[in-house]
């Protein structure tokens, strides 16, 4: 993408590619200003994505509770397509402006995949595998991370490309073909007459103050109204609070951390391919293998907490790093921050009735959409101003934001977060545990003993 730009909008006619220069004093301006827009464009395209995403993700993911998960999941996996096709295009043709990608990129955000697939794993897992369960749904990612390297050695990048789109067609057609809809036929039913309860009170209420257009209204708001669980109990807006603030830092570390490093540590294709091979076996070592024993000994609201101070961490090493191996040094404990996601979705999960899945997970996927949308633009704004003086100073801001999201994360009340930890299976067992939730209602035994 940054050669592309620098060819097209800024003059640039070297037959050098601009990821050739090994030292970024090397680099000619055009490739420099060519980098600053692509870095602006995926900003820019995460943003409006990530808006999409906060406006759907809840309305979908309660639909998905009364209509299945199967269907929604086709038509976003359908729509994730698109990018890559517009990423072979633009090999194909030459003058092909990047931002086609870029618009392809942002239109995935309208249907999320990725919430729809948590919510299947919930139908299907008990609550104590859910964190576990989902730290190995993370773990397949990590396994293609590791993968693609691999696939780059072999091929130039219009080849890789093809077989990456050919990856993706193949996906879809798997879960077309052979998977199975998750959702029990009890629980549809039990969202369907929730919703229509829940429409028949909001409508008599408007009947005392209607006016024009308020049936226009009332179905425009609806996407609102979804994301109100959020607002059930201060449990679930610690949840969604964590959601924002680990969302904001995780998605700017996912889509300017590689820039920031071709460009201030002149980081080439065998770095990248070293980078994302590290960070592919560590994803599957910490969220396929030990994120299960950690939750087991620590509970799930420690894990968080430790995976945040670590993040912290992390983003401060990205901050001071002036050489290569600070950066390599760096990402193995990264690696332990990819616990903290399967861990909040899970507890989110337990948290919930089963016809009320999909409705959280795509209400905090809302929430951290709007995060990882605003995280890489407040980080951007971070860098153009500290560029010439603190040129690490967003991923400094970046650390803050983790410390802010751990002290959110330690008042977790434990007997909500936690669902296995050996003390508090201990005390479960012996005060039968009949407390009642903020939203008044009861826990039941049952739930409770799931150790």
């Amino acid at each position: 993408m940054t050669d592309r730009y620098a060819r097209l909008n800024h003059g640039y006619d070297s037959s050098l590619d601009c990821g050739s220069y090994i030292s970024i004093k090397d680099k000619p301006e055009e490739c420099l200003l060519g980098s600053a827009d692509a870095q602006d464009a995926a900003a820019y395209a995460n943003l409006v994505s990530n808006c999409f995403t906060f406006l759907m993700a809840s309305l979908l993911g309660a639909m998905s509770d009364e209509y299945g998960r199967r269907d929604i999941l086709i038509s976003g996996l359908f729509l994730s397509c698109t990018s890559t096709v517009c990423l072979v295009l633009m090999q194909m043709r030459p003058m092909m402006s990047p931002n086609w990608y870029y618009i392809a990129s942002a239109s995935s955000g309208l249907i999320s995949w990725f919430p729809i697939c948590l919510s299947s794993l919930s139908d299907v897992l008990s609550p104590k595998w859910r964190a576990a369960g989902f730290g190995l749904f993370l773990a397949s990612f990590s396994v293609g991370i590791a993968l693609s390297p691999i696939i780059a050695i072999f091929f130039n990048h219009f080849h890789v490309s093809v077989v990456s789109l050919g990856m993706l067609i193949l996906a879809l057609s798997v879960v077309f073909f052979f998977f199975p809809e998750t959702l029990p036929p009890a629980a549809a039913e039990e969202a369907k007459q929730t919703r229509i309860r829940r429409d028949q009170q909001e409508q008599q209420q408007q009947r005392a103050t209607r006016c024009f257009g308020s049936n226009i209204l009332y179905t425009l708001k609806r996407p609102i109204r979804e994301l109100s669980i959020l607002n059930r109990n201060t449990f679930f807006r610690l949840l969604a609070l964590l959601a924002f603030f680990s969302g904001m830092v995780a998605q700017a570390d996912q889509s300017l951390l590689l820039y920031y490093l071709e460009d201030r540590l002149a980081f080439n294709d065998k770095d990248v391919a070293k980078m994302f091979v590290l960070i592919g076996v560590l994803g599957i070592l910490v969220q396929g293998i030990l994120i299960k024993p950690f939750i087991q000994f620590i509970g799930e609201k420690h894990v968080i907490v430790m995976a945040f101070i670590i993040g912290s961490l992390v983003n401060v090493l990205y901050g001071i790093a002036s050489e290569k191996w600070m950066i390599f040094a760096a990402l193995p404990l990264g690696s332990f921050v990819g616990m903290s996601f399967p861990t909040i979705s899970a507890i989110k999960s337990n948290n919930v009735k089963q016809n009320e899945q999909g409705r959280i997970q795509g209400a905090l996927s809302s929430v951290q959409a709007l995060a990882s949308g605003a995280g890489p633009m407040a980080l951007r704004v971070i860098f153009r101003f500290t560029q010439d003086t603190v040129p690490g100073a967003m991923w400094l801001f970046a650390a803050f934001l983790y410390l802010i999201a751990t002290g959110f994360a330690l008042t977790l009340p434990s007997d909500k977060a936690n669902s296995t930890t050996p003390w508090l299976c201990k005390r479960r067992r012996r005060d039968g545990y009949d407390e009642v939730d903020d939203d008044g209602q009861q826990r039941s035994v049952e739930e409770a003993l799931l150790c």
